[in-house]
């Protein structure tokens, strides 16, 4: 549980100088990235601007509101089954009233993408199952954002990682990207060894008080 802490703390502080970090190649990064770091890199291309996906869950305040990712077909594709690169487009935020804030448009011509390669929000339990196959009207909503799920929705494959872009002061968007270890943080996994630690503790203990000896009565 310490090793896992310390792990994850590492994980932390190399996401956080990843934003400042300089560019690298994506085409070297795109199949394959590092398994303990955060590339930043630029790409060009275009959106699916048609074809968004709204993840409804994401906790930022009281007054909801969702997290948008697009598809983006990468510059120089030639062919309809080439990988897609989803974006995360950043948080919308919500005016408490439960509905699906209004999505600005996104160009349809070719622009050019800054941000950060890294891996999509942690998957779980949808009950329903595939919640994207039943709806027929862009954009989607889901509670989940699973990567092959995506992929099948769009009829392609989808790159390893996605680009969470940099922050814009000219974007509505909330673009303040964290790691995910809300289910089990660092602090979690420490709590977890002192627990094991005066477990073994207490095991010493009794094992002493048992097995102590003891002075033989007087008859």
């Amino acid at each position: 549980q310490l090793h896992r802490a310390d792990f994850k703390e590492a994980l932390l502080r190399r996401y956080a100088a990843s934003s400042t970090a300089p560019r690298q190649d994506f085409a070297k990064v795109a199949a394959a990235p590092p398994a303990d770091s955060f590339p930043r890199v630029q790409v060009g291309g275009r959106y699916l601007a048609d074809q968004l996906y709204l993840l409804d869950n994401p906790n930022h305040d009281s007054r909801g509101g969702v997290e948008v990712f697009a598809p983006f077909v990468l510059h120089g594709v030639l062919h309809d089954q080439s990988p897609l690169l989803l974006v995360d487009l950043g948080f919308l935020p919500g005016n408490g009233d439960g509905k699906t804030p209004q999505l600005p448009p996104l160009p349809t011509t070719e622009i050019s993408l800054q941000g950060l390669y890294v891996p999509p929000p942690p998957i779980g339990f949808e009950m329903g199952g595939n919640a994207l196959a039943r709806q027929t009207r862009w954009p989607k909503n889901t509670i989940f954002l699973d990567p092959a799920e995506i992929a099948r929705d769009l009829g392609r494959p989808l790159y390893p990682r996605m680009l969470a872009l940099d922050a814009d002061p000219a974007s509505i968007y909330v673009r303040v990207h964290t790691l995910d270890f809300s289910s089990m943080p660092p602090a979690r996994h420490r709590a977890y060894a002192f627990q094991w630690f005066t477990f073994a503790l207490a095991a010493v203990v009794i094992l002493l008080v048992v097995h102590r000896k003891r002075k033989p009565r007087k008859s």
